[in-house]
């Protein structure tokens, strides 16, 4: 039974093979007809490479490739014209020529592969360093500089020394035995030739004074080469050389390098083993597939989803960018236009106040607008950090709404606070900007989404937590909306930002806020009757400091302080001097840094600065250098930051320099002053 089945395997095996062999499968018609009205096609033979090619003793060529290239016409049914050379530098001319038009045998390289397609690269051999035997097996190619290395002209291992090992003496011979001479005879040091080769010529030659005792980084991988013009024989050399087998392949090699190979595919045993190994490939390779194509539908389809995904988030990024340009450009337009109206001197004192308030508030949405983007992409890069101190509840929600109730009144809306908060429980700890930007975005929203009625906030202590709702009257949220308003991006479809304006950044921004202090958002919101926003956020309680009796405060007299105000820009300075002259209950005397080595100058020789506001971007020194110099100058003195560069990633640098406090661009009054109350009232109870 099992000389059955192999018996049977081997005949299949062989009809395959003889029908795959035939000259019917290897041309058609046409290539066939092409070779027919070939007079002659030349190949350069060049007889002086064995085992590859060299005259035998009846003076006819013989070799590897010689065989080879009969196994090719016997393929095609053709004869090549063969063409031989006696010069390796003749032959190379003549193929740049276009005088032939196949060379029996060469070794490919960059050069030549712009002129030439290579084929039958089936037998690879290392060049190997040749010397005599009185020579240390232990050196290399290297240990040869300046001494004289010999290599046959026009080879391409005579390229690849010359190229690589500039430091030899190369010196040419017209072939490989020529040049293994040289080294016998001590014209030559050593000689670099193909491993076989050297073998072949050591042994027929007698060239027992020589010995092989390295191998270099170069492998000689003899090829048959066809002019890449002649595209019809470059298809007919790729079609024969594809159909020759490895066996045939194998067959010609043995016959050359005298192995002998053990037919072991004549076992029995062999065919069972290679059967059982087939089927159980089979059977795992059809269960693979069935899992693989089970798992490429199934990431099919989540790639769809994300692909889905992924076009929704760039449709609304790229209208939210286009948004971007209108609500710049609309508070720049009434910043400057009103600017150039406040030149004219034929304005009333009513309509130059009206034009400077249009302008404030005009700055005010720009820098909201800006603000938006920077801390959306903050908060999308994970670098947001919390910083908590002692937050008045009371305080915080009165001055949102004194912020917002003009807003309110341009728009005829009524805005109410009702906080139920005990006066002694209203101090707590937790981020107080940050929750101020949450509540701040929920009333602006609710004030631009409400043409009628008002906007109520709702303050009280539920447990553990202070609850905070902000009610309105405005058109509400649609339904198919409501799963994405915390959305980064979301609000800023067109048909929104056309009619409301905005980014559509404020409840993205009021979300992640949200998440970072440990508190929770959530809403109710039905079409045209309104939204209501409940914030909750952790209570936790603080003792509220002593105060200082309003008689005290009464008769406290202003005291003179001295501050420096570090900034190289002219504007921002002006800007600052005007606003500290301007401040009621404080008498200042101001001094100017235009850089930072100016300041930590100023502070060396002052002793009696009370306060520096420090820019950060400086020319010769910056903020963060000037910063942490005068610390180590007078630890004691307040310096606080005030600078363009706004996110929490700059706030902590400007602590870490030695900062005391952080003040944005542009300087906001109402922010100043509390800190100037906080520093001059730890001076005056020193």
């Amino acid at each position: 039974m099992q000389n059955q089945i192999t018996y049977t395997f081997l005949f299949l095996c062989l009809f395959i093979s003889i029908t795959s062999c035939s000259d019917d499968t290897i041309l058609n018609e046409a290539e066939k007809k092409w070779l027919q009205e070939q007079d002659s096609i030349h190949v350069a033979v060049y007889p002086y490479y064995p085992p590859y090619q060299f005259l035998n003793k009846n003076d006819s060529i013989d070799g590897i490739l010689v065989d080879h290239l009969n196994l090719i016409e016997n393929k095609i049914n053709y004869r090549f014209q063969k063409q031989y050379y006696t010069s390796w530098t003749q032959l190379l001319e003549d193929t740049k020529n276009k005088k032939i038009d196949i060379i029996l045998e060469m070794q490919e390289t960059k050069e030549r592969q712009k002129y030439l397609n290579f084929y039958t690269e089936f037998f690879e051999t290392p060049f190997v360093l040749v010397v005599r035997k009185e020579y240390d097996s232990s050196i290399d190619l290297k240990d040869f500089k300046n001494q004289t290395v010999s290599a046959p002209e026009g080879y391409s291992i005579d390229d690849y020394l010359k190229k690589n090992y500039p430091d030899l003496n190369i010196k040419n011979y017209p072939d490989d035995i020529s040049c293994l001479r040289s080294v016998q005879s001590g014209e030559s040091d050593a000689f670099v030739g193909g491993k076989a080769l050297v073998n072949y010529l050591i042994k027929s030659e007698g060239l027992t004074d020589l010995k092989v005792i390295t191998e270099i980084n170069y492998n000689y991988i003899p090829s048959i080469a066809v002019r890449k013009e002649n595209k019809t024989l470059n298809t007919i050399f790729s079609k024969a050389t594809r159909n020759i087998s490895n066996s045939e392949k194998q067959e010609i090699l043995n016959n050359w390098l005298f192995k002998t190979v053990k037919p072991f595919y004549k076992k029995a045993k062999f065919w069972i083993i290679s059967s059982i190994i087939f089927f159980a490939a089979l059977a795992s390779i059809i269960f693979i597939h069935f899992y693989l194509k089970f798992k490429i539908n199934q990431k099919t389809k989540e790639l769809q989803i994300a692909k889905d995904n992924a076009e929704e988030s760039n449709r609304i990024k790229t209208n939210f960018i286009q948004n971007i340009s209108h609500e710049i450009r609309t508070p720049m337009n009434g910043i400057m236009g009103f600017s150039e109206l406040l030149k004219s001197d034929s304005l009333t004192p009513e309509e130059r106040k009206e034009y400077t308030e249009i302008i404030i508030d005009s700055g005010k949405d720009l820098i909201t607008s800006v603000n938006d983007i920077l801390e959306i992409s903050v908060l999308e890069t994970k670098q947001s950090k919390v910083r908590f101190t002692e937050t008045n509840i009371g305080e915080l929600l009165l001055e949102l709404v004194s912020e917002y109730e003009r807003k309110a009144k341009d728009k005829n809306l009524a805005i109410h606070l009702k906080n139920d908060i005990p006066e002694e429980e209203n101090t707590i700890l937790t981020d107080r900007s940050k929750l101020y930007k949450i509540l701040s975005n929920l009333v602006h929203n609710g004030i631009k989404f409400t043409n009628a009625g008002s906007i109520t906030i709702f303050s009280y202590i539920v447990g553990d937590f202070i609850h905070i709702s902000i009610k309105d009257t405005g058109i509400g949220i649609k339904q198919k909306d409501q799963d994405i308003i915390f959305k980064s991006f979301s609000q800023s479809e067109k048909e929104i930002s056309k009619n409301f304006g905005g980014l559509g950044l404020g409840l993205a921004i009021a979300k992640q806020y949200t998440d970072l202090i440990g508190g929770k958002i959530s809403f109710v919101s039905k079409e045209s009757e309104g939204s209501a926003f409940l914030l909750e956020i952790p209570y936790t309680q603080m003792q509220k400091n002593a105060e200082l009796s309003t008689d005290d405060q009464e008769t406290t007299k202003p005291k003179k302080h001295i501050v420096l105000i570090a900034e190289d820009g002219e504007i921002n300075f002006l800007f600052l001097k005007t606003v500290l002259s301007k401040m009621a209950d404080f008498e200042f005397v101001i001094y100017r840094a235009k850089n930072g080595k100016e300041a930590v100058e100023i502070c060396h020789e002052n002793e009696k600065i009370d306060l520096v506001l420090m820019d950060i971007k400086m020319p010769i020194m910056d903020g963060y250098d000037a910063t942490k110099r005068i610390k180590k100058l007078r630890p004691n003195l307040p310096v606080v930051a005030q600078t363009a560069y706004s996110t929490e990633e700059d706030i902590e640098k400007a602590l870490a320099a030695g900062c005391d406090d952080f003040l944005a661009k542009p300087v906001d009054r109402k922010i100043l002053r509390p800190i100037l109350d906080k520093y001059f009232s730890i001076f005056g109870n020193q």
